[in-house]
């Protein structure tokens, strides 16, 4: 994920370790400990399977997919994140890996799933076809890319500069346009959920993309 800063950033300072290592130990917790709600809507009916969980964070994601029979690799940059993903696990009782990895320096995921999901990962500007050709290229034949980002929407005079950078917002057809026949198109839609921060705007717009990768 990205988060403001009054500054424009660097790779390093936007992707990098040291940056992330800071942001998650600022608290014990800085997310909410619930699986992201575009994950269940469109994962629930799945059949379970190999689940790799991009930019981890503090584990909620994965927990709940290894809940509902996953086997989940989670994967971030941050070792003070992954902590917190291992505690979170062995909290509910449930299996996950976690896996220390930098995908703007070493971009090959480890290993193939039958779940790539990516939720609030925004790629460096020239790096956007990650999407296909390392997000992607991890999905196994008949697996599924689920990829939720801030949409553009979410830029406007309530929030004039969002999330560090609103040239990193990115619509669903962004995504899409990537990828050829062998992939269906699942889900390609912006969708609005609402949001209690006294802060923010009463709603946010997700962009939502879902893949299945033919067999």
């Amino acid at each position: 994920m990205t988060h403001e800063h009054d500054h424009e950033q660097s790779t390093e300072e936007r992707y990098g370790q040291a940056t992330w290592d800071a942001r998650y130990s600022e608290s014990d917790r800085i997310w909410s400990g619930k699986p992201n709600q575009r994950l269940v809507e469109q994962i629930g009916g799945l059949a379970p399977g190999t689940a790799i969980d991009i930019g981890a964070g503090e584990g909620a994601d994965s927990v709940w997919l290894a809940s509902n029979g996953w086997k989940v690799t989670a994967l971030d940059v941050s070792p003070v994140a992954l902590a917190k993903t291992r505690a979170h696990a062995a909290e509910a009782g449930v299996e996950v890996t976690t896996v220390q990895h930098d995908l703007i320096s070493t971009s090959a995921l480890p290993g193939t799933f039958d779940l790539v999901s990516a939720h609030f990962w925004h790629p460096p500007l020239d790096r956007f076809a990650d999407f296909r050709d390392v997000l992607g290229a991890a999905v196994n034949p008949g697996g599924t890319l689920l990829v939720v980002a801030h949409h553009p929407a979410d830029h406007g005079p309530h929030r004039p500069d969002p999330h560090g950078h609103a040239a990193f917002l990115f619509t669903p057809e962004k995504v899409t346009a990537l990828f050829d026949d062998s992939w269906q198109v699942v889900t390609c839609e912006a969708q609005e959920r609402p949001t209690n921060r006294p802060d923010g705007p009463p709603v946010l717009t997700d962009t939502v993309v879902r893949l299945r990768r033919n067999t």
